[in-house]
């Protein structure tokens, strides 16, 4: 199973950004599916994340300019990220709950992670 992430960039302050994530491979079911940022010297954090039945949360940073979704036919998640400042600046990574096709059980997978950078 793999994550591969895509969408990253350079934009100004206040411009737009929408990053795509899907997952390819032996998958059985995707459950929660979801975004963090590491940025230069800090911890990863949580930013956006949604449940298989559409339910979001957003970390209080980027809510209300920041839009997760998934497309369960196509297995991939999506972040729109609009009013983007500077404090944005991070590298995106992707994370998904998977089973297996032979497994019961669920484990986290990563992607591979996408520059954002945001200038003023």
């Amino acid at each position: 199973v793999q994550l591969q992430a895509s969408g990253g960039g350079l934009v100004q302050t206040g411009g737009s950004l929408r990053l795509s994530c899907s997952a390819s491979g032996n998958i059985g079911r995707i459950g929660g599916m979801g975004w963090f940022r590491q940025a230069p010297g800090k911890q990863r954090e949580l930013i956006a994340s949604i449940a298989t039945d559409g339910n979001t949360n957003y970390a209080d940073s980027v809510k209300g300019r920041f839009g997760i979704s998934r497309d369960n036919a196509a297995n991939t998640v999506y972040l729109q990220m609009n009013s983007l400042k500077p404090a944005d600046t991070a590298v995106y990574y992707c994370t998904a709950a998977i089973r297996e096709r032979q497994w019961v059980t669920y484990r986290d997978y990563w992607g591979q992670g996408t520059q954002v950078t945001v200038s003023s």
